[in-house]
């Protein structure tokens, strides 16, 4: 729920660009594997991997694009009822405790994430193979040990840039909460026109009696 439109950052850009170009590839590669099943009798064995992953990073990187466009679902039955500057109180404390939720998420996505640059470095994933121009991460990760398949710390990376992603989001809507260049952090147009229908009725009912 905007109250102006804002200028799209690069951030914008690059979610948007990203979103699209992931959704295109999992279309691309499902289309490719069920050709080639059905009328190849083959199969491509690392297409079930890469859109299992493609997914979790569609869904990471777009969780955070939904807040700073309201895409996320919620009731604000009681916020439409105070006024509105208990409203704006209430979004803030709202706002802060999405701040605190996201945090906590990136930092349990980092302890997951981390160990695979370090430790656990030299673990890959089951079919994905490596693209040749990241032949180079083997001398870097892997003490030059050259990685049959691609290694887990990058599908899995989803986790820590998609956290990081949303606390800046929610940091970024609290700001606009606090400057009036938004009013809340969620999209609940059906308790809006629930309400407006309510309202619109009382006052039927009032000019009828």
């Amino acid at each position: 729920m905007h109250t102006q439109s804002k200028p799209k950052s690069i951030i914008d850009n690059i979610e948007e660009t990203f979103i699209a170009v992931t959704l295109g590839l999992m279309t691309l590669i499902t289309f490719a594997n069920v050709i080639a099943r059905y009328v190849f009798n083959a199969n491509i064995l690392w297409g079930l991997e890469a859109t299992v992953f493609l997914f979790a990073w569609l869904v990471l990187i777009g969780a955070s694009y939904g807040v700073k466009q309201t895409f996320h679902i919620g009731v604000d039955v009681v916020l439409v009822m105070v006024p509105k500057h208990v409203r704006k109180i209430l979004t803030l404390i709202a706002c802060a405790a999405c701040v605190l939720f996201a945090a906590l998420l990136l930092k349990g996505a980092w302890d997951y994430w981390s160990p695979f640059i370090g430790k656990r470095a030299f673990y890959e994933t089951d079919d994905l193979p490596v693209p040749f121009f990241l032949t180079w991460i083997s001398d870097v990760f892997n003490d030059g040990e050259a990685y049959e398949k691609l290694p887990r710390f990058i599908p899995y990376a989803a986790l820590p840039i998609g956290m990081a992603l949303l606390l800046y989001r929610f940091i970024q809507a609290t700001w606009y909460v606090i400057t009036d260049q938004q009013v809340g952090v969620i999209a609940s147009h059906e308790v809006e026109e629930l309400m407006e229908e309510v309202t619109s009725n009382n006052a039927q009912e009032g000019e009828n009696n």
